[in-house]
């Protein structure tokens, strides 16, 4: 049928209906290439999506830091990479009143498996030459306050309220090694309040 309308009609209008039918075509054929285009964005994202592992959290600690001497609870301290000392202090409950922190660069950057020290302040004694510093007093255990042991390195709030309520239910601790039955305090932490303390 097509044939028979081409050839009722002269050449020159066979010819113009034949050029409109290819831009036609080429109009079409163009839309729908870009059409596709525009879906390879979408596609690539979610195929970057579906690389990325469930559950995988970027922003988790990947070091971990040794916090001790003059702080609230000493020990392992989890931190995200970039961490600063600052930060570890923080983590570890912050410095006692006693601590020195003039001796430790808070602005320092940390390292995994690093070990933080923080000096307490130890009194200067002073009157003229060989002047030496005198030891700090040690905190009494039988009469010591919750704020005074909350001070010692490794002791909290919580800790502290915890030797007060033993005291209490107790008595008077008799040696340093009778805070190991204290829950909360273990050998490691008797050794290191044993030149800080006295029954």
């Amino acid at each position: 049928m097509g044939d028979m309308i081409f050839e009722k009609l002269p050449r020159r209008q066979t010819a113009i209906l034949l050029i409109v039918c290819v831009a036609v075509l080429a109009l079409v054929g163009k839309r729908l290439a870009a059409a596709g285009t525009a879906d390879v964005p979408a596609t690539q994202a979610v195929s970057l999506a579906e690389r990325r592992a469930p559950g995988q959290d970027v922003s988790a600690p990947r070091l971990v830091v040794y916090v001790v001497g003059a702080v609230r609870r000493a020990g392992l301290v989890r931190l995200s990479e970039g961490a600063r000392v600052a930060d570890a202090l923080e983590h570890a409950g912050g410095p006692t009143r006693r601590a020195d922190l003039a001796l430790v660069n808070l602005a320092a950057p940390v390292a995994d498996g690093q070990q933080i020290v923080v000096p307490a302040r130890v009194p200067v004694a002073t009157g003229g030459a060989g002047a030496t510093a005198s030891a700090p007093a040690k905190v009494s255990l039988a009469s010591a306050t919750i704020d005074q042991l909350d001070e010692l390195p490794g002791i909290g709030p919580i800790t502290a309220q915890k030797i007060v309520d033993w005291r209490q239910a107790h008595g008077p601790l008799r040696s340093v090694e009778d805070l190991d039955a204290i829950p909360g305090i273990g050998p490691a932490r008797v050794e290191q309040l044993r030149d800080l303390v006295t029954p």
